[in-house]
């Protein structure tokens, strides 16, 4: 017991020297563990008269205290150390100038569809959206297209649960309008699709715009002049423009656009196939059935309806020869379209 006040001052100078954690923590354990020296200071107190115990366990219990909070005290110190030598050896000088920065752009699909945007805002059209995903009423059945019909196979649908899927194009959004609000309506809806389709001119995922004018008294004269106008001002150039009679189940009658080939103003080349021309969009005039299905007097109202393809109208307008170039996130590719 003569020798305790040496044996605290002794732990003390230990535990201030100490310079790791694991080096503290052996210093806790030789003096306050189990087998530790205090311990075993109390562990003596058996030798001692009883009238001198109480005064002895309480100087040991003191030291044991004195010890604790100073081992306790320099694991705070050499924690917080730890933390900033952690930090100055993973510090970044932000000042420095960066590596390898180079100026970003638009991605091409993206800089083609705020190109048909600001073309259609201009005449008067509103941008509208809708759900991705979506059920079979508004991606089918209100535009025509029952479960049995045979159109249904031409969309490659990848369903999901409960009777969703993802949108095989962009004309839900229109159904969604015209359920909602009373004509007369004009707007275009741009977006993701998705189709069971991948090679070289297609792609499972690509963009789509859909166009809807509902108004009375609209003829198939106006959907060929709107059409006309559009693909003259978005490849900046005099085009030649012819439909062809085709077939959707959610217009009646139907056509497929054509354009003069823009690479070769007309003349034949290999993307023409040699014929002078281009397919570019589908068309015609909005079915009486998907106007019953919205609820719109198709007596008293007509419209037309028009879609085609961004990454088909990017590739023409860019000079592009493969979709899959669009994807594959190759800088070299990307950066010819920073500057615009």
């Amino acid at each position: 017991m003569a020798d305790l006040s040496a044996l605290t001052a002794q732990a003390l100078v230990q535990i201030g020297a100490s310079e790791s954690l694991a080096a503290l923590d052996e210093l806790r354990v030789h003096w306050l563990g189990k087998k530790g020296v205090l311990t075993e200071q109390l562990k003596a107190l058996g030798g001692l008269k009883p009238a001198e115990r109480p005064a002895a366990g309480a100087r040991i219990n003191a030291a044991k205290t004195e010890l604790h909070s100073a081992i306790e005290a320099r694991r705070t110190t050499l924690e917080q150390a730890s933390i900033v030598q952690a930090l100055t050896s993973g510090r970044i000088d932000v000042s420095l100038p960066g590596r390898g920065e180079a100026t970003g752009g638009m991605h091409p699909i993206t800089r083609v569809r705020l190109r048909i945007e600001e073309l259609f805002r201009n005449a008067g059209y509103e941008v509208a959206e809708g759900p991705e995903v979506e059920d079979e009423f508004h991606n089918f059945e209100a535009l025509n297209i029952p479960a049995d019909h045979p159109a249904r196979a031409m969309h490659d649908t990848f369903y999901l649960e409960d009777g969703l899927l993802l949108r095989t194009h962009t004309s839900p959004v229109q159904i969604r309008a015209m359920l909602s609000r009373k004509p007369p309506l004009a707007l275009i809806a741009p977006g993701r699709v998705y189709r069971c389709d991948s090679d070289v001119s297609h792609s499972p995922m690509f963009h789509q715009v859909e166009g809807l004018l509902v108004d009375t008294d609209v003829s198939f004269a106006n959907l060929k002049a709107v059409l006309h106008q559009f693909m003259e001002a978005l490849f900046e150039r005099p085009l030649a423009m012819r439909l062809r009679p085709s077939y959707f189940p959610f217009t009646e009658p139907s056509a497929e656009v054509d354009i003069s080939c823009v690479l070769c103003d007309g003349q034949g080349c290999r993307v023409c196939k040699q014929t002078g021309w281009l397919e570019v969009a589908g068309c015609g005039m909005v079915h009486p059935n998907v106007f019953k299905a919205c609820g719109i007097d198709s007596e008293r109202y007509t419209g037309f309806a028009f879609g085609f393809g961004i990454e088909r109208l990017a590739m023409l307008r860019y000079g592009v020869n493969d979709l899959r170039l669009f994807y594959d996130n190759d800088l070299r590719f990307l950066a010819q379209f920073a500057r615009g």
